[in-house]
């Protein structure tokens, strides 16, 4: 038998090496991530705006129908009803005020409308879960700006039953930009009295890879001190940076894979989240253009959802029809495996796949966010598993 003592000095030397990886790497948080983040540029927020975008869009399905989007007819008919049922009652997930690229106004009037687009969001009767802004980045020539701004809209916002707001920061380039933004987010949270979320957009090549050969992104999340939420991929300005023609930039072109990739390696078992950009095909138009635009978007989701990403942008209330019908139909197929798998390892019962917990976790968690987005059912996923939510949970490592 190995002797005590020198148990007892493994553990000595390793404690602080446990200490630091679980503040690092506390696991993934309980909290339901949106499956998109709709951006609106300051100036277009109306009142009623995640009303109208779920209105336009059982429009747009009503006038111009589904197209073939390579997915099983049965499935897309099942869906179907949920979807409808989605954007009428929750169209927008996560709603992002937009007062950087896709905001148009000119500087003398960013104030107003700011403040304008503030004041009708702390109007509405009903917000989505999920709510926030981006203003400008830190560079020099706009983080007084940017900073300005977010104080506007939060100053606005505070007192309209919200306790928690999300901030994005686009074009990050440096660890110490994050560092450096810690305190103005506490002053802002103090003066406001909101809790603030950070999510970083991956837009630069400098956020991936640092001059020091070093991955930027995981010294970034890491210097959040806990309050970085997500890592969002901004797919043309990082395209337009590595000199991708316009023609070609995409989320699925092998440098968004690349840097994607590094974006879940980042994020993974911190709580943090990795989501996918977005694509400027709009559905628009006649219906050969709707349905083209329809079964870009529908294949781009999934294929996000088959890697890891459970989140993008929209930025047209069209785009939703296939956001929601891409994912319900993604988790509704995966519910029937993930069930008869989770079972046979709760209960030990042998079969042709030998799952370990790692596996286990990975089931657990595809059938909660199909439970947080919709797509399933409490009543269904407790038949099919035999588990409760609380299970599931577990299961998951969710802290």
């Amino acid at each position: 038998m190995v002797d005590e003592r020198v148990l007892t000095e493994l553990d000595r030397r390793l404690a602080p090496v446990d200490a630091v990886r679980a503040a690092a790497y506390p696991g993934d948080s309980r909290v339901r991530q949106p499956v998109h983040t709709c951006y609106v540029p300051a100036d277009a927020v109306v009142p009623g705006l995640a009303a109208a975008w779920g209105a336009a869009a059982l429009v747009a399905l009503a006038e111009h129908g589904l197209p073939d989007l390579g997915l099983p007819a049965d499935l897309v008919a099942g869906v179907l009803p949920r979807v409808r049922a989605k954007l009428a009652a929750e169209p927008v997930e996560d709603l992002r005020v937009d007062a950087e690229d896709g905001y148009l106004g000119a500087p003398d009037v960013e104030d107003d409308d700011v403040r304008r687009a503030a004041a009708v969001l702390a109007a509405e009767p009903a917000l989505p879960p999920f709510l926030g802004m981006r203003a400008k980045s830190l560079e020099g020539p706009t983080r007084r700006r940017g900073v300005r701004s977010l104080d506007l809209f939060l100053s606005g916002l505070a007192g309209a039953g919200r306790d928690r707001a999300v901030v994005t920061l686009p074009k990050v380039t440096a660890v110490e930009q994050v560092a450096a933004f810690l305190p103005v987010l506490d002053a802002l949270e103090q003066e406001h009295g909101l809790a603030l979320d950070l999510e970083l957009q991956v837009e630069t090549p400098q956020a991936v890879l640092g001059a020091d050969g070093t991955t930027t992104l995981a010294r970034m999340l890491h210097a959040g001190a806990g309050r970085i939420t997500g890592l969002h991929y901004g797919t043309y300005d990082y395209s337009a940076s590595l000199g991708i023609a316009a023609t070609h930039q995409s989320s699925d072109h092998p440098s968004a894979d690349a840097a994607k990739q590094a974006m879940l390696v980042a994020v993974a078992g911190t709580g943090a989240r990795a989501v996918d950009g977005s694509t400027n095909v709009l559905p628009v138009g006649g219906t050969a253009a709707v349905h083209a635009a329809w079964q870009l978007h529908a294949r781009l989701v999934r294929r996000a959802l088959e890697r890891g990403f459970y989140q993008g942008w929209d930025l047209h209330p069209a785009q939703l029809v296939t956001r929601y019908v891409a994912t319900y139909a993604f988790f509704r197929a995966a519910l029937p495996a993930a069930a008869a798998r989770l079972d046979a390892y709760v209960h030990k019962v042998a079969g042709g796949v030998l799952d370990e917990p790692a596996t286990a976790r990975a089931l657990a968690t595809v059938v909660l966010r199909g439970l947080d987005c919709g797509a399933l059912d409490g009543d269904e996923v407790a038949a099919a598993t035999g588990l409760d939510r609380a299970e599931l949970d577990r299961l998951a490592g969710r802290r």
